[in-house]
């Protein structure tokens, strides 16, 4: 037993960097790759910049509901500043390598943006629930001092409990290989190439992932059971529609984000493929941020009219 011990140390090798796959089994897609997440960046810059803007300068949108989707704007920005970067730097240099800190750092701000994301689309199901079902109460309950008490909420309350969970991945021990098979430094790709029992950890992310995907779920999933009762008991078709019109925006957002955020993390180890895991990563990095401005502003005339007041006609 001993020997196996020493054995076992000495195959342990401290890694001082990770080199990310990402798109190296498509190498004549490279450039094509580029340009796609290029236009899709920018897309995503520009259109949650855009939103951001209206929701802070525009009169009419100086409303809980603005305030919030421009905060989840500006989220939705950060969320893929961590990621496509990074991606588009590798795929334009074809080299993957990622310092040890790097990846840590990527991986524990990924997470925490991610979870700040759930957390507000939850604030803005509440929000919609307050004005929908609590209408006379609204600008008591939904004051400015809430609103930004639940912003801030949202943004801090998964920090202490992410860092530990970056730093319980990043203190195992990495064996044979220092590749990662992913578009980015995560936490299924990581436990796959650690050595010894790796168990623990695994079970640690599911139950982050577990709680801090499916608490936020729920709760949206009780304020829309109460949004929709109470909207049925409206008495005109016109009250009915025009309730419905703008929550339809906010659900078609969580249907996304937590469609294919959940498809990654909760689904069982056994059915995990790097293939896979890849292409719904980039579905809810990429696809969300960009959808996100295209919702709001093609299904709201409050939006649409603020743009024509900024964009040239």
């Amino acid at each position: 037993p001993v020997e196996i011990e020493k054995m076992e140390r000495s195959n342990v090798t401290f890694v001082v960097e990770f080199i990310l796959l990402g798109f190296s089994d498509l190498p004549n897609s490279r450039k094509l790759l580029f340009g796609i997440f290029l236009v899709i960046y920018m897309n995503i810059l520009i259109g949650n910049g855009l939103l951001i803007v209206i929701t802070k300068t525009n009169p009419t949108l100086q409303t809980p509901m603005y305030f919030f989707l421009g905060n989840f704007s500006f989220l939705e920005i950060c969320y893929t500043s961590v990621i496509l970067p990074r991606m588009l730097i590798d795929l334009w240099t074809q080299k993957g390598n990622i310092s040890f800190l790097s990846c840590a750092i990527q991986n524990c701000s990924f997470y925490i943006l991610g979870v700040a994301e759930c957390l507000l689309l939850a604030v803005m199901a509440y929000d919609r629930y307050v004005a929908i079902c609590k209408p006379l109460y609204y600008p008591i309950i939904m004051n400015h001092k809430m609103c930004v008490q639940l912003v801030i909420a949202s943004w801090i309350t998964g920090i202490p409990v992410l860092i530990g969970l970056t730093y319980q991945i990043f203190s195992l021990n990495f064996c044979d290989s220092n590749k990662l098979d992913h578009i980015f430094c995560d936490a299924p790709p990581l436990l796959e190439i650690a050595c010894g029992d790796t168990y623990q950890k695994e079970l640690s992310v599911h139950v982050a992932a577990l709680f801090f995907i499916m608490t936020p779920f729920l709760l949206i999933l009780i304020s829309y059971i109460k949004i929709i009762t109470t909207i049925l008991k409206l008495p005109s078709t016109s009250g009915k529609s025009k309730a419905f019109s703008t929550c339809s925006s906010h659900l078609m957002v969580v249907g996304l984000f937590y469609g294919s955020g959940s498809i990654v993390y909760l689904r069982p180890e056994s059915s995990h493929s790097a293939k896979s895991d890849k292409i719904f990563s980039v579905l809810y990095t990429t696809v969300t941020p960009v959808l996100n401005p295209m919702i709001y502003s093609l299904r709201n005339k409050d939006v649409i009219a603020a743009l024509k007041k900024i964009l040239p006609k």
